[in-house]
């Protein structure tokens, strides 16, 4: 019973660090710059250790506050349809003085320690791609936005939260930049009362020069407070770098229409492809969400142009059943498309014979031979339909005989 236990223990034991994430919260860093030795905290997703793919890294200021919320939008995010898999570098900034951050002492190396020591340490232990951003708040928001206006900027992507800052100085200087674009997102609250004037002139000054290298945006959220507001900045300034990774969600069919229809979403992909070097067709995902959505609308003119735009999307695996080719069927029925109902009715008889399926494809077919006016063969499938039924207990039973004593 003993050693039942314990080799209990040891699987349970075994299964509970396997479903552990990989962070290790002590990785020094030697700074010339600083002339110290610094820590950082390291996660590493889950097919890290898998093969040798590269990642992009998201630096988190204030690691000591703020790096599990990023390792938290990892963890809970399912795959990586929404953002991509990244390394979370915590940047530990509790031994260094608000104080003395706030009036540039030690500013200019702990920048340095950043872009050219840091990011070189991460680079050269690490997988990575060039991709890189970075998030700060309150006061390393003005370091962020440092970092950002200059004519070499090293990150992509900048997530300012409940401050920022820019001078003529440093939007002059961003003049000269002159690669891919930039991404800034800012994010504050009407009741920080210390830092909410700080976003709202950035975004001012932002408004009146507008370049198209730099693609920004300002968010507040009202219920948030000024300890708070980091947690949802995070979040959502990845979301708005990312905001074209993930295949093309629409709430309804009008909003496909409102947003420019099959040509607006072929940009989409167009340009996401361009970005992150993914395939610049329509993916699968989109076209069957909006074959769906079209079908729970009940918005038929919608269905037939989706069934025809997308039709290769049709032979995939997830149409292989009895389930889809009848519901397909049903609701061509519904509209009075006989052509088609009867070309997924007989699909799903001869291909996917799943007897759940066979009755109702079977009535579907007497249905539609009915519009058709071949009485004879919708009799022939009532028959079958009833047959099926009886054999199988099905609770539609009455209807069929109903239907194939009328057509007496």
């Amino acid at each position: 019973m003993i050693k039942l236990f314990g080799s209990l223990l040891l699987v349970c034991t075994a299964l509970f660090l396997q479903g552990q994430p990989d962070i290790d919260y002590a990785v020094n860093v030697p700074s010339a710059s600083l002339q110290s030795q610094e820590n950082i905290q390291v996660y590493l997703p889950k097919s890290y250790h898998e093969g040798d793919k590269e990642y992009p890294v998201l630096y988190i200021l204030d690691g000591q506050w703020f790096f599990l919320n990023g390792v938290a939008i990892q963890e809970t995010l399912r795959g990586d349809e929404l953002l991509p898999e990244m390394i979370v570098v915590g940047v530990d900034y509790k031994s260094r003085s608000y104080h003395d951050s706030l009036h540039f002492n030690h500013w200019e190396a702990l920048s340095k320690y950043i872009e050219e020591e840091l990011i070189a340490f991460v680079d050269q232990h690490y997988r990575t791609t060039d991709e890189r951003v970075v998030f700060g708040w309150e006061n390393p928001s003005y370091m962020v936005c440092d970092w950002l206006f200059r004519k070499d900027p090293v990150f992509s992507g900048y997530i300012v939260s409940n401050g920022g800052y820019v001078s003529p100085e440093m939007q002059e200087q961003f003049q000269f930049y002159q690669g891919k674009p930039m991404y800034l997102y800012i994010a504050n609250s009407q009741k920080d009362i210390y830092t909410v004037r700080s976003s709202d002139e950035l975004a001012e000054k932002l408004s009146v020069q507008q370049r198209d290298q730099l693609v920004w945006t300002y968010e507040q959220f009202n219920k948030e407070i000024h300890e708070s507001l980091a947690y949802t900045s995070l979040y959502q300034g990845l979301r708005f770098y990312y905001h074209n990774y993930g295949s093309k969600v629409f709430s309804g069919t009008a909003e496909f229409y409102d947003e420019g229809g099959l040509p607006a979403l072929k940009a989409y992909f167009e340009e996401r492809s361009e970005r992150f070097g993914t395939s610049p067709e329509i993916d699968a995902s989109t076209k069957n969400s909006l074959i769906w959505l079209a079908l729970k609308q009940d918005d038929f003119a919608s269905f037939d142009f989706f069934m025809n735009a997308f039709k290769e999307v049709l032979t995939t695996r997830r149409y292989a059943s009895a389930y889809w080719q009848n519901r397909l069927g049903q609701f061509y029925l519904k509209n009075e498309d006989a052509v088609h109902a009867i070309e997924y009715f007989t699909r799903g008889i001869n291909q996917y014979p799943d007897p759940e399926f066979l009755p109702a494809m079977h009535a579907g077919l007497g249905s539609t031979y009915v519009l058709e006016n071949d009485i004879s063969k919708a009799k022939t499938h009532f028959r079958e339909a009833i047959k099926l039924a009886r054999a199988n207990n099905d609770d539609q039973l009455q209807t069929y005989e109903m239907k194939l004593e009328r057509l007496k």
